[in-house]
């Protein structure tokens, strides 16, 4: 029988799972394969300019597409700059298989060059890790790799291989089937219970449905909404959630949680059946946990079985697929009596609607209300801070348009690597990042990818010269004693005492040209328009609109520390 090297076998394995796209670094533990992928045309390969910003794209590639993301990167810190991306894909359930070098299996444990135990490392934050000792398990264990990345709850998978372990000969056969032991995801639905929940729901007068990021992740959208005007049940969500249903549906509230909007908070808290889906209920959503939903029975319907009672006690768990439950729910509902309840938050919606105090000439409900409006088709990626919470608030998500964002993990640096890799994995939808100024410059060295690659991506930065969510809460909770938060701030400012500070930098316009991107800055409201007219005629290059926004900026609601889902600081 032929035998191939185990380097050969990878890129054999790769086109069997249907892989098309690979995100990949580098370096002396990978250098054959590299070559390996060098010498075929299948499987396109990007070069990202930093690790951490490649895991990112292959992220949001896999968040956008619904294939899994493939990373390939060399040992030692190679492989350590995957940690924060695959922490980003465990707490948002992102199916994700990176690939590591690692030293020759004699060198391992020994301190060599480049060395480090990255499954260990890694163990906490992945779905499954594995070093492949033997050249005859490699194809086993990548089969198995894309099988548990992408089955149950989704997440990233790490697989550590020996370069020794990689040149060597072995079997050129790739596994048609996988069969793991102790390994056998659970989803379909308990019909009793299932069923058992909907008379619950039947029962209510103020029912409401919360709806989570597994809604999206299970591609049940369209079923939701089905189930939602079947029952003429209100709907919530969490941030990751939006768009579970169209965010202009008349039973839409807004999301929940410490942004949420008055009426959303208010709904969850005074409801007396809350209908949960594909949530993990954190503390960004809760508030005062003993005080989340007080009068509410709850039912629970998630993939994961560690997810449900683990911090909001329900009434009636079911452990299974979102889809699976709510196609079963779409057999079984019956319109709900809710007019009074619909009444009530609807005077909610009047009293506190989710809007924006204008403070200065331009603010981010302006620019984002453009995006809105020019845009019927739309990827929206987000970094995080202020800028993506005004985004969660006033985006509009329907049909046609998508929200990503690091929710579980919050990590800044995420937004213009994930812009990178929804636009390679979407080439003809606009996709539209939202970062602020801090954020931006995590990982602004991806200019070089966006450029290379032609990717016409539309880059916003909401540019305010702090790090505004931080800020926001040193001025209302910390006597505006703005530490740490100023980015203007350094040795002059320390030297004349904080009278003086130099010219912000980087020019943004400046850095964006000098790499071959366009850049934009935009002062004015009557501006914006244009800006995004022009951006739009760029169809090779991406385009930077800096966008200065006033420092005094902030994101309301906002539940004060410690606060229950009612104890919310409307504005300041």
């Amino acid at each position: 029988m032929k035998q191939i090297s185990g380097n050969k076998l990878l890129v054999k394995a790769l086109k069997e799972e249907g892989v098309d796209t690979l995100f990949g670094y580098p370096g002396a533990c990978t250098i054959d394969i590299s070559d390996e992928l060098y010498k075929q045309d299948d499987i396109r390969v990007i070069l990202p300019r930093h690790e951490q910003a490649l895991v990112h794209a292959a992220d949001a590639y896999a968040r956008t597409t619904g294939k899994v993301g493939v990373c390939l990167v060399t040992s030692g810190p190679g492989a350590t700059n995957l940690v924060t991306g695959l922490a980003t894909a465990n707490y948002d359930s992102v199916p994700l298989v990176c690939f590591t070098g690692q030293v020759s299996r004699h060198l391992i444990g020994n301190d060599a060059f480049q060395e480090v135990d990255i499954v260990g490392i890694t163990r906490s934050i992945t779905k499954y890790g594995v070093t492949v000792h033997k050249r005859e398990d490699l194809g086993r264990i990548i089969k198995e790799a894309f099988y548990i990345a992408r089955t149950g709850k989704p997440g990233p998978v790490l697989i550590d291989l020996p370069k020794d372990v990689m040149a060597e000969l072995g079997s050129a056969e790739y596994p048609k089937s996988v069969n793991i032991r102790g390994y056998k995801p659970t989803t379909s639905v308990h019909i009793g219970q299932l069923k058992r929940a909907l008379k619950m729901l039947g029962k209510a007068e103020r029912p409401l449905f919360l709806a989570g990021g597994g809604v999206i992740i299970a591609d049940a959208k369209e079923a939701f909404k089905e189930v939602v005007e079947k029952t003429n049940v209100p709907v919530v969500t969490t941030v990751m959630g939006r768009g579970a249903i169209p965010t202009n549906h008349p039973l839409f509230i807004g999301n929940l949680g410490m942004h949420g909007a008055y009426a959303a908070n208010m709904a969850v808290s005074e409801c007396d059946l809350l209908f949960s889906i594909g949530t993990r209920f954190n503390d960004r959503i809760t508030g005062k946990l003993h005080e989340f939903a007080p009068h509410a029975q709850i039912v629970h319907i998630d993939i994961d079985t560690a997810a449900i009672s683990r911090n909001i006690h329900v009434d009636v768990p079911i452990v299974a697929d979102a889809k699976d439950a709510i196609t079963k729910m779409n057999e079984y509902v019956v319109p709900c009596k809710t007019k009074k309840w619909l009444d009530e938050i609807d005077e909610w919606q009047h009293v506190h609607p989710l809007t924006m105090k204008k403070h200065a000439e331009m603010g981010p409900m302006d620019i984002i209300g453009e995006i809105n409006r020019q845009f019927d088709e739309a990827i929206i990626v987000t970094d995080v801070g202020q800028h993506q919470m005004f985004a969660a608030q006033f985006t509009e998500i329907t049909e046609k348009k998508q929200i990503i964002m690091s929710g579980g993990l919050g990590t800044m640096g995420y937004g213009f690597p994930g812009a990178i890799g929804a636009k390679l994995g979407n080439p003809d939808k606009p996709v539209i990042m939202i970062s602020g100024d801090g954020g931006m410059q995590m990982n602004i060295q991806e200019f070089a990818t966006a450029v290379l690659e032609e990717l016409p991506v539309i880059l916003c930065v909401f540019n305010n010269t702090y790090l505004g969510m931080v800020r926001q809460w040193q001025k209302l909770f910390y006597g505006k004693r703005y530490g740490m938060t100023d980015l203007r701030a350094g040795a002059l400012t320390r030297r004349t005492n904080g009278e003086e500070k130099p010219e912000y930098t980087p020019d943004f316009i400046k850095l964006a040209e000098s790499y071959g991107a366009k850049g934009i800055r935009v002062t004015k409201t009557d501006e914006i328009a244009a800006a995004f007219e022009e951006a739009k005629k760029n169809t090779k290059v991406p385009t930077l609109i800096e966008f200065i926004i006033d420092p005094e900026e902030m994101v309301f609601p906002m539940i004060k520390p410690g606060g229950t889902l009612e104890e919310m600081i409307i504005e300041c």
